[in-house]
């Protein structure tokens, strides 16, 4: 698992790409170490990162690393909050603060009886960020876990039509949307439900909010599929020390989303807590 060095690395801003209500921001990392799919990095603004008239500074956010394309790294943003509104503001030449690649990704290895099981990826909403990654290395890989790439399945959910557009962060997704402006009319887990029902030789990949994710830790868990997902609480510090971020799991203790996780085995749950949702990152 790539681990970033223990200090932040000053980037360049190369590009700020709309995509939908999304965006899609681009950094130069040359020296950053290669990250796996599911890791994250902290980002703050090099600049005016702070509120109030002292511009007292914000916490670093921490994001879902959705690509890695040649020496260049992207993160999605949505505009929520102070965090995330000043990274959407940035352009190309401005400074940004980044530390990671953060966490443990997604495990493509796994059992052996996993890797001869057909990937499906659910994501919902910025929560698809870590997908894209994921996607991309699946598909290097020969189309996922001891099969072609005909065998990786991708579903994706979004709340209404301009928030759909960040289906093409992936490619020949199948779409659920709330409102019923694209794709499916109702919830990502009603087409998984559906693959599950014509194949369920699978094993899923997920990422989204936390009821979304309950949903598909639900329906694997019923159908003894093997399901991997990528969470997401508030965090200070990225790497262990504040305890800010932990849930519950199976059996009792906590598990510490930014070191045992972000994707932990769904097994290791008795369901996912509503605070930790897996998205691109927090406001």
């Amino acid at each position: 698992m790539s681990q970033a060095p223990f200090a932040r690395r000053e980037l360049t801003v190369t590009g700020m790409d709309e995509l939908g209500a999304y965006r899609v921001l681009r950094v130069s990392d040359p020296d950053g170490p290669e990250p796996q799919p599911g890791q994250f990095a902290m980002l703050a603004a090099g600049e005016h990162w702070g509120g109030g008239e002292d511009e007292r500074p914000y916490l670093p956010r921490a994001f879902s690393i959705a690509r890695r394309s040649g020496t260049e790294s992207h993160f999605l943003l949505e505009d929520v909050g102070p965090g995330t509104r000043r990274l959407c503001e940035l352009r190309p030449g401005d400074r940004l603060w980044a530390l990671g690649p953060l966490g443990q990704g997604f495990s493509l290895g796994g059992r052996d009886s996993d890797r001869r099981r057909r990937a499906i990826l659910v994501g919902g909403g910025v929560g698809i960020a870590p997908l894209a990654i994921l996607q991309d290395t699946l598909l290097r890989a020969g189309g996922g876990p001891g099969a072609g790439a005909d065998r990786v399945t991708v579903l994706l959910g979004f709340r209404d039509g301009p928030r759909t557009h960040g289906a093409a962060l992936l490619r020949e997704a199948r779409v659920a949307s709330d409102d019923g402006s694209a794709g499916h009319h109702g919830l990502v887990t009603d087409l998984l439900q559906e693959e599950l029902r014509d194949d369920s030789h699978a094993v899923v990949y997920a990422c989204g909010p936390a009821g979304m994710l309950e949903g598909v830790r639900a329906l694997c868990a019923s159908a003894g599929i093997p399901a991997q997902l990528a969470l997401e609480a508030g965090m200070a510090c990225g790497f262990g020390a504040c305890f800010g971020c932990v849930v519950p799991r199976r059996g009792g203790g906590y598990l510490r989303v930014c070191v045992d996780g972000p994707v932990v085995d769904a097994a290791m749950l008795e369901h996912v807590e509503e605070h930790a949702g897996g998205a691109g990152g927090i406001e």
